[in-house]
C-alpha cells in the first residue's frame, strides 16, 4: 500500500506556496497526500518565525498530528526550522527537522518513516541559501501561487526573514512563465505573485548579482501568458513599486487594480528606528499615484503597531496619517520580539497592554475604510470571480479590486468569471450584487 503523507502550512502565501512544491515532490516519490485531520504515515509542518504566535501554534499542531497517528513520523521545515532548529527537533513527536537549503530535498532525508528517540537535524549556515527553487501552489480551483522571488537584503530591524531564508535572489523570467503556462493549462483563473520581496525581482536570477531582469520586466512578460484571467501583485514594498509598473498595471490585460503595501509606521521618527527605505512622503506619493490612474484600485497597507520606543504621539501619528489615506484594509501587526534582531535590543519597550490596545484600534480603523471603499463601489459594474467553498449557504466572490460579494450557493458558479454590478453592503459586510445580463462566463 501507499505511504500517505499530509500538510500543514503556517505563516504567508510564499509558505503556501513552497508546500506545494515539496507535496508534489511526494506523490512523485509514490506517496499518497491525504489531509492534515486524516491518519497518515507522515506529517509535515512548513513553519514560520514572523510573530510569536506561529512558534508557539507549532506544538499544538504536531499534537493534532499524535492524536491522528501516534506513530506517524513529523517533520519540520521552514523559516522556523531554519532559525531554531534545535528547539523544534527537542519537541516531543518531531522526528526530523530540515532548514532552508534541505526543505525541498526533504525526500532524500527520509528512509522507512521510523520514529526517531530525538528529531534529527539538517539546516545549513544561512549565508549558504543562494541558490533558488521554483515554486507554486493551487490552494483551491480558482487562484494559485506562483513564487517568483525568495530571500531579501534589507535590514529591518525588527525582522527575521533574512536570516531565516537568506540573500534576495529571484528564479529565471523562463521558468516563471513556463509555471504560469502551467497553471493556466489546469483552468486556474486566478495567479498571484508571491515572494519575500517581490519587487527585488531579478537580483540573483542567474545565481549571482548578474541582474538582467526587472519586477517591470517580469509583469510585461507574465501579461502575455494565454489562459490566465487575472494576475495579483500580493505585496510590493513601496520604494521598488514604481510609475512604471502602476501605469502598466492601469493599462494590462491581465493585472488587476490591487495593490497591497506594507507601510509598518505612520511616523518617519519609527520608520528610522525599523530602519525601512523610505518615508512617509513617499508612501503618500504611491498611494495617490495608483489612485490617478485607476481610482477604483483596492490598496492594502500593513502596519506594525508597538515598535520599541513608539510613543502615544508616534502611534496617533500612525493613526491618523491611515485615516487620511485613501487606503481600502489594513493588516495590523502587534510587534513582538524576535532573537537575533536589532528590534530586541532596542530601549523604550512599548508594553504588551499598550500594544494590544493600539492594535484593537488600527483594527477598527481597518473595518471602516473597508466599509467606506466597499460604498464607493457600489452601483459599478465589475467582473468576480467566484470561490469553490460552500459557506453556510452562500458562495462568495472577488472583484478585480478586492471587493468581496455573496449569494445564494451555486455550484455552477464555482471557477466562473461574471460581469456584475455592486448594488448593497449586507449585514455582514459582505457585498450583494446583480448579475448583468451580457455577462461573462468563463
Amino acid at each position: 500500500m501507499k505511504k500517505k503523507v499530509a500538510f500543514y502550512t503556517l505563516g504567508c502565501k510564499l509558505n503556501f506556496s513552497e508546500t506545494s512544491t515539496i507535496a508534489r515532490s511526494f506523490v512523485d516519490e509514490g506517496f499518497d497526500r491525504v489531509d492534515f485531520a486524516e491518519a497518515a504515515d507522515m506529517y509535515v509542518i512548513n513553519t514560520c518565525s514572523v510573530t510569536e504566535n506561529a512558534d508557539k501554534r507549532f506544538k499544538s499542531i504536531v499534537k493534532q498530528a499524535q492524536k491522528k497517528n501516534p506513530d506517524a513520523f513529523v517533520a519540520a521545515v521552514g523559516c522556523y526550522a531554519q532559525l531554531k532548529p534545535e528547539e523544534l527537533a527537542a519537541v516531543d513527536g518531531v522526528d526530523l527537522v530540515l532548514g532552508a537549503t534541505e526543505k525541498f530535498k526533504i525526500t532524500d532525508y527520509i528512509n522507512d518513516l521510523s520514529k526517531n528517540d530525538f528529531g534529527e537535524v539538517h539546516s545549513c549556515e544561512i549565508e549558504d541559501a543562494d541558490f533558488y527553487v521554483g515554486s507554486y501552489a493551487i490552494g483551491d480551483r480558482t487562484r494559485a501561487f506562483l513564487k517568483v522571488q525568495d530571500g531579501c537584503d534589507y535590514k529591518c530591524t525588527y525582522c527575521t526573514i533574512p536570516l531565516a531564508r537568506g540573500i534576495s535572489r529571484s528564479d529565471t523570467l523562463e521558468n516563471v512563465l513556463k509555471n504560469a503556462a502551467e497553471i493556466s493549462a489546469k483552468n486556474i483563473k486566478e495567479i498571484v505573485l508571491t515572494g519575500v520581496n517581490i519587487g527585488d525581482y531579478g537580483k540573483g536570477e542567474f545565481g549571482n548579482k548578474k541582474h538582467q531582469h526587472t519586477f517591470l520586466d517580469l509583469v510585461k512578460a507574465l501579461d502575455t501568458v494565454d489562459g490566465i484571467h487575472r494576475l495579483r501583485i500580493s505585496s510590493i514594498e513601496p520604494n521598488l513599486l514604481k510609475n512604471e509598473t502602476i501605469d502598466f498595471v492601469s493599462k494590462s490585460n491581465s493585472f488587476v487594480p490591487h495593490f497591497h503595501i506594507p507601510l509598518q509606521s505612520g511616523s518617519d521618527t519609527i520608520l528610522k528606528l525599523m530602519r525601512r527605505r523610505y518615508l512617509t512622503n513617499l508612501y503618500i506619493d504611491r498611494v495617490a499615484k495608483i489612485k490617478e490612474v485607476m481610482p477604483h484600485a483596492c490598496i492594502g497597507v500593513d502596519v506594525i503597531v508597538g515598535f520599541p520606543g513608539e510613543t502615544d504621539e508616534h502611534f496617533l501619528e500612525t493613526y491618523h496619517f491611515l485615516n487620511e489615506l485613501n487606503i481600502s484594509y489594513l493588516h495590523v501587526f502587534t510587534y513582538s520580539e524576535r532573537d537575533n534582531t536589532v528590534a530586541a535590543e532596542m530601549d523604550n519597550v512599548v508594553p504588551k497592554n499598550v500594544r494590544a490596545k493600539r492594535s484593537k484600534m488600527l483594527r477598527g480603523l481597518s473595518v471602516k475604510k473597508r466599509r467606506a471603499f466597499y460604498e464607493s463601489q457600489l452601483g459599478s459594474t465589475r467582473t468576480v470571480l467566484f470561490e469553490s467553498e460552500n459557506k453556510e449557504g452562500y458562495i462568495n466572490g472577488f472583484t478585480e479590486n478586492y471587493v468581496k460579494v455573496k449569494a445564494p450557493w451555486n455550484p455552477e458558479l464555482v471557477n466562473t468569471l461574471h460581469t456584475i454590478t455592486l448594488t448593497e453592503i449586507d449585514e455582514d459586510g459582505l457585498v450583494r450584487f446583480d448579475f448583468v445580463k451580457t455577462e461573462v462566463v468563463v
